[in-house]
């Protein structure tokens, strides 16, 4: 009886490793990179390679680019943005003028077509102006505030008369002295790059009211101080303040301006000299000859 009995066969157990390419797959995709790859590189590449067939096309690419830029004109053209004008603050009407001439805009225009740093330097380029702030102002108004040079004496040059500034910059230029008749009035070449030396001259020589004229610069090295009577006090090179005030000390002790002289040589700070005018030179050899006979 149990012979006639047959046992089933038994079924062989499952291997529960994985195979060798699962293994391999479990594996890379721990790997940070390659799920980066998976998950922002194919997207990124099957996009580009679509937009890139897309647009290989002229007529759809005139088409995305038309429709890119009647967006950003939509943008760019709403009232908000516009600027309706300019307002200029700090400066005279000549220098205002002046910078309208050298910043030619034709309002109303998007705000978003300004470059305020290009249109500063194109307003600190005018002569007359020392600095320049350049804002858009809620409103849509191009605000510009202005510091302007600020002059202190007439330079008389060989192109003409012109005004410039404490450190011997350009202010503009003028046509006539009385203008600027209550600026004092330096002359020659290389005058307005010593501009600070001429102040403390003018300074200095306040003393002697209107009789002065102004300074003219000689040689490009130094000055000369112009009095009425076509008399000059002749400065040298170094230390000219202080011979200046030895040529005033001088006439407030003997009345040496008050003279005949025509000129002051200063130039040899050891061995001052005067020189007298032609008449008094004449007058002096007609009472050298009269008391030698």
């Amino acid at each position: 009886m149990r012979s006639l009995i047959r046992r089933r066969p038994e079924t062989p157990k499952a291997d529960p490793a994985p195979s060798r390419w699962s293994w391999r797959m479990q594996r890379l995709m721990l790997t940070p990179g390659f799920r980066f790859a998976l998950r922002i590189g194919l997207p990124f590449t099957l996009s580009l390679l679509a937009g890139t067939i897309y647009l290989s096309d002229e007529d759809r690419r005139g088409a995305v680019m038309q429709t890119i830029a009647d967006l950003r004109a939509s943008i760019q053209e709403r009232p908000e943005f516009m600027v309706k004008l300019m307002a200029i603050d700090g400066a005279s009407d000549r220098l205002a003028r002046e910078i309208r001439a050298a910043v030619p805009l034709e309002f109303p225009l998007s705000s978003f077509d300004f470059d305020l740093t290009e249109l500063r330097e194109q307003v600190t380029a005018i002569n007359g102006v020392r600095q320049a702030n350049v804002r858009i102002r809620p409103g849509g108004v191009l605000q510009i505030d202005v510091t302007p040079r600020v002059p202190v004496a007439v330079w008389r040059n060989a192109e003409g008369l012109a005004l410039v500034d404490k450190t011997g910059a350009h202010v503009t230029k003028i046509a006539s002295r009385a203008e600027q008749a209550d600026l004092p009035l330096i002359a020659g070449d290389g005058a307005a790059e010593h501009v600070p030396e001429a102040l403390r001259l003018i300074a200095a020589a306040s003393v002697m009211g209107d009789r002065l004229r102004g300074l003219v610069r000689v040689g490009e090295r130094r000055w000369d101080v112009v009095l009425d009577r076509d008399q000059r006090i002749m400065l040298p090179e170094e230390n000219a303040v202080q011979a200046l005030e030895r040529v005033i000390a001088l006439e407030g002790a003997q009345e040496v301006l008050t003279r005949d002289v025509a000129r002051v040589d200063m130039r040899l700070a050891s061995r001052p000299t005067l020189r007298m005018n032609e008449d008094a030179t004449r007058e002096w050899w007609h009472i050298r000859q009269l008391s030698g006979q």
